[in-house]
């Protein structure tokens, strides 16, 4: 167990924090970043942090985390080895091969430290999807994978 699985919503619960979701709600399982912001809205949890929802990660957004102290990004995964959700602290890293429709937060990390001389802490909650088809609403499985997640980043929060 890493130190980040020990983390809360309160940890983030400030306006030097960003908590962002990754997702396309169009694309069932895809939506859980999306989802996660909404519970947040929803329970009235970590109401100081800035919330933001986007389809996918770009340039800019290495501008937009300059700005805080700690992120939280929010995401669905596709690794079978994550059994519901798995949180872990990121490192910045330069992806070569990056394109606008791939960037990943490691990638976004490191230009910002590139550019602007600083980086927040940032941590990623990978929530386990296991549908990608064109589709509204998350899958049963990936429903009980956000409902585990929603309750161990804030244990009084829960979900339908």
């Amino acid at each position: 167990m890493n130190a980040a699985s020990n983390l809360t919503l309160d940890y983030f619960d400030n306006d030097a924090s960003l908590i962002y979701g990754i997702g396309n709600i169009g694309r069932q399982d895809d939506g859980l970043g999306w989802e996660f912001i909404d519970c947040l809205e929803t329970v009235s949890a970590c109401t100081k942090a800035e919330k933001v929802k986007f389809y996918q990660l770009n340039l800019e957004d290495a501008d937009l985390i300059s700005y805080r102290q700690r992120v939280l990004f929010v995401d669905a995964s596709k690794d079978s080895t994550v059994d519901s959700f798995r949180l872990y602290k990121a490192e910045p890293k330069m992806d070569v091969s990056f394109t606008s429709h791939a960037m990943s937060i490691e990638t976004i990390m490191a230009i910002c430290w590139q550019c602007f001389g600083k980086i927040p802490e940032v941590y990623v909650l990978a929530i386990r999807g296991y549908e990608w088809e064109l589709q509204l609403g998350l899958t049963t499985p990936a429903r009980h994978n956000l409902s585990l997640a929603v309750s161990h980043m804030s244990p009084l929060a829960t979900i339908e």
